[in-house]
């Protein structure tokens, strides 16, 4: 399940305003040389811009060929030349565009979805990835497509196709994809031969075998495909050594693609067993590239974000900050040779910057955002439970007063995941809770990414068990660490952060007030009604069908008449990861009770809530039911 509680938990009325917008930088990319940096800029939430700046973050030029569309994967060829993706959502067309430095020109339009552009090692080609005729937005977490007619018969598909840069532009009805049909590419790199790839994939749906996906090869010129490998953890991050003998990944325990943590393998192009480079390492690698250096990209390590070297005999960590990195290709763009790093930072109290330089000692290039007002206060809070050593971020409001203050605890998605530092705004969840007085705990309890796998699996089977011990023992270390009145907690969080949220109220009578978003409440109906059903074979280590007692000692729904904390519960109309059902048994249930609960379910909204209207309105319901329970 996706991570994230939905980003529009946005600023109360009483929310301090900015001094002005901040300014982001999307999809960051590192020229093959290191001496230019691209990202998308957008001031606010303005039309942004592709911005070319130099090593030292002077702009070098700006580009904006489209200006009713939205840009995203910027990308860097061997030589220098840059190529992005325009989308015109009005028209349903994304176009690759690329430039040289003197002119742009479009070298393909595709009629449906699109992203990661990739060139060809010699720089005579382009790749892409093309979901042709998309019925829906990439990702089980977007608003799925409405459920009539013939269920299953037909599934979007994310095939590669490949473009010769020499030629003239392709239009959109003679886009033919290389990538046979009916295997969804998720991930892809270039051999550095530029014979083929080396991918992620699966048959069939899309959305819900990512867990069951190999790692195979693909013929640049006949799509035929090979598997190298089948690994027993879910896999992502292929990337081929620069001769070509080798793929590296990253596999491990994860819930959901795009929230990426694990182990670092290795495996011979030519097919084996994979062999794990980093083994017992109490970190979670989160991003890996395949440098002239060798393997390079990053760990979450406890509290730290790390800059990460692995070797065939040991692995590193590097430079770090408490802080999240972020780059278009991965969580840091890497020198075709290693040497150096450019990546976008921001951790709670500081507005994202841009970063670059030597990879030991990379430094901020940009300052736009400088002048961002800190919202809060935050320290890292550690604390032992059953023998593990967890960890969390505790906020606190910048206008707290001298008295004890109400605090809510924000458990994160996944539950392969983790809260990290992110700048805090008006419009963010924790943001939000701030500017109304609150204490904001955000724990990382067994499940989550940061210790290494061992600590990642500790809550296989045990989903609301350990877990929950781990976030009630945090909120003991956070009373000691700050003046928290223990009479007044508040309990939220999104999607498995929604489940536990419910279970909770199941499971104790600690929290006054609890909103739970886009949650399970009954493992077992969920079983049979999401899109994702595969996810949960990892965890569980069968099917319903083949050990049904499992799903039922995790599930809120048997466990209901214990249930006495007043509820908000929200869920999207077409959300597929989680279906609103779930959130309609559980208000069910607490309603017959006699519990105080409100359900609201928003209209065309997928894993999250993002329409501007259906985000006012759910800012306003959960600072509302904070407050009349905790205040």
């Amino acid at each position: 399940m996706r991570l994230y509680l939905a980003a529009a938990l946005l600023a109360s009325a009483a929310a301090p305003a900015l001094a002005a917008p901040t300014r982001s930088y999307g999809d960051l990319a590192l020229a093959p040389r290191g001496d230019r940096i691209a990202s998308i800029d957008a001031v606010g939430g303005a039309h942004g811009v592709i911005t070319v700046r130099a090593a030292n973050g002077q702009v070098v030029r700006t580009l904006d060929p489209c200006a009713v569309c939205t840009y995203s994967d910027v990308t860097f060829a061997p030589d220098g030349r840059l190529a992005w993706l325009a989308r015109d959502k009005a028209a349903g067309t994304v176009t690759l565009g690329i430039e040289d430095g003197k002119a742009t020109r479009t070298v393909a339009t595709i009629a449906g979805v699109a992203e990661t552009p990739r060139f060809s090692p010699d720089g005579t080609r382009i790749a892409l990835l093309v979901t042709l005729g998309a019925a829906k937005e990439i990702g089980a977490n977007q608003a799925g497509v409405r459920q009539v007619g013939e269920i299953g018969e037909k599934n979007d598909e994310q095939r590669i196709a490949v473009f010769d840069l020499a030629g003239p532009a392709v239009a959109a009805a003679a886009v033919k994809p290389l990538s046979p049909a009916g295997r969804y590419v998720y991930e892809y790199a270039w051999t550095p031969d530029g014979r083929g790839f080396v991918v992620t994939s699966a048959l069939g749906n899309g959305d819900n075998n990512w867990w069951v996906a190999t790692l195979d090869r693909i013929d640049a010129a006949t799509g035929a495909v090979r598997t190298i490998a089948k690994p027993t953890t879910q896999i992502n991050f292929p990337r081929v050594s620069p001769d070509g003998r080798e793929v590296a990944f990253i596999g491990g325990l994860m819930s959901d693609f795009g929230s990426v943590g694990g182990d670092v393998w290795s495996v011979p192009i030519t097919g084996g067993t994979p062999r794990n480079l980093t083994t017992g390492a109490k970190f979670t690698a989160t991003s890996i590239a395949w440098t002239g250096a060798g393997v390079r990209g990053t760990a979450l390590g406890g509290s730290d974000l790390s800059l990460l070297s692995v070797g065939a005999r040991a692995a590193t960590l590097g430079w770090h900050r408490p802080a999240s990195f972020a780059a278009g290709d991965g969580r840091v763009a890497y020198s075709a040779d290693g040497s150096r790093v450019a990546m976008v930072v921001q951790d709670f109290t500081h507005a994202p910057a841009i970063y670059a330089g030597p990879v030991a000692a990379p430094v901020q290039i940009t300052h736009d955002n400088d002048a961002a007002p800190a919202l809060a206060t935050a320290r890292s809070i550690t604390w032992k439970n059953d023998g593990f050593d967890v960890q969390g971020w505790l906020l606190a409001p910048r206008t707290a007063g001298t008295g004890k203050a109400p605090m809510v605890t924000i458990v994160h998605g996944g539950p392969a995941a983790a809260n990290v530092p992110s700048y805090l705004t008006p419009d963010s969840t924790s943001g939000t809770l701030l500017a109304a007085g609150y204490y904001v705990f955000l724990p990382n309890p067994r499940g989550s990414y940061g210790q290494g796998e061992a600590f990642t699996a500790a809550n296989k089977r045990d989903f609301g068990g350990g877990d929950l011990r781990d976030i009630l023992a945090g909120i003991d270390a956070a009373e000691k660490a700050a003046p928290i009145d223990d009479a007044r907690l508040g309990l939220t969080g999104g999607s498995y952060g929604g489940f536990m949220s419910m279970w909770a109220n199941t499971q104790t009578n600690r929290f006054k007030a609890i909103v739970a978003g886009a949650g399970l409440s009954n493992w077992v109906s969920y079983y049979g009604t999401n899109g994702i059903d595969q996810w949960m074979l990892p965890f569980f280590g069968k099917t319903l069908y083949d050990d049904y007692k499992a799903y039922e000692v995790a599930s809120a729904i048997y466990f209901i008449k214990n249930a006495k904390t007043p509820t908000f519960i929200w869920a999207g109309e077409r959300d597929i990861e989680v279906p609103p059902t779930q959130s309609t048994e559980y208000w069910h249930a607490l309603k017959d009770l006699g519990v105080p609960t409100s359900l609201v379910i928003y209209p065309d909204e997928g894993h999250g809530v993002r329409a501007p209207a259906n985000a006012k309105d759910l800012r306003a319901r959960t600072v509302a039911w904070f407050d009349r329970y905790l205040k």
